[in-house]
């Protein structure tokens, strides 16, 4: 066994992240992905042994959502599988409020392999890196989000969680719930990327059929109805309470959304279509 850490979802908003992070520190990282030379593919769990042999540690995002049925049992067949091929430790992305993820977590700390869980809310990163960048770039982002404030968290943050719990021995074994340093609604945080780039942005609430309709273009339907239950189940006010997880892991405060819309617009990335 190396010392190597799986990033299974590699390429993603975190896994891509926690990755750099460790391979500043020197630390052994191996992408998996369907992709990747090693495949891993959720849909084929006769993939996950081949993606995993040799490492320490693992790093798991689940996709489309820990929230979807079957996510469970997933996440125990696969400690199980690691536990065979030596992993010692994993880290598994959570998300806040939704009862599908709890159970996956439970799974995970059920099934005798040192753990440790990130539980994160709405990821700021939605807005530059994920659906909602063209609307953003367009003037108008249409949801159905109503008035319910989310504390949005950035997922540099997420990653430099995960990556301390992958690195310091003494954060194992526990869940680090982790949120940004304040609520905001969705026509809040429109309004601050809008002055941050010093653009006309506005925001509307739409229903759940012309929500559909605008992202048919662009995700397939299976995450465009995830997406649309985390809208009208998940975002109904259970999550709006702030946490300290970031700093009980990192010993600092979590990055703040208008420390993310300065970045980002600098960055050109909200630069009006042309």
């Amino acid at each position: 066994m190396t010392d190597t850490t799986v990033i299974i979802g590699g390429a993603g908003k975190t896994g891509a992240r926690v990755a750099e992070g460790l391979a500043v520190r020197g630390k052994p990282v191996r992408a998996a992905s369907r992709s990747t030379p090693i495949p891993f593919d959720w849909d084929r769990p006769a993939t996950w042994g081949a993606a995993l042999a040799g490492a320490r540690q693992a790093y798991v995002t689940f996709q489309p959502d820990l929230a979807v049925d079957g996510a469970a049992d997933a996440i125990a067949e696969l400690a199980r599988i690691a536990m065979r091929e030596g992993v010692a430790h994993m880290v598994l992305l959570s998300g806040r409020g939704e009862p599908g993820a709890q159970r996956a977590e439970q799974a995970l700390i059920a099934s005798g392999i040192g753990w440790n869980v990130v539980r994160a809310s709405w990821f700021m990163q939605n807005f530059s890196e994920g659906a909602f960048v063209e609307g953003i770039r367009a003037g108008l982002l249409a949801l159905p989000a109503g008035d319910v404030p989310e504390p949005f968290v950035d997922a540099d943050d997420i990653a430099d969680v995960a990556v301390a719990t992958l690195t310091a021995p003494h954060l194992q074994g526990r869940v680090f719930e982790v949120t940004g340093p304040r609520a905001l609604t969705f026509a809040e945080a429109v309004a601050e990327i809008a002055r941050a780039t010093g653009r006309d942005i506005a925001y509307r609430r739409i229903g759940l059929t012309e929500f559909r309709a605008d992202l048919a273009p662009y995700l397939p339907g299976p995450v465009i109805d995830l997406l649309g239950e985390l809208f009208t189940e998940v975002l109904d006010g259970r999550n709006i309470a702030t946490t300290e997880g970031i700093e009980q892991a990192l010993g600092r405060p979590a990055r703040n959304f208008a420390d993310f819309t300065a970045r980002v617009a600098n960055s050109g990335i909200w630069r009006q279509a042309a």
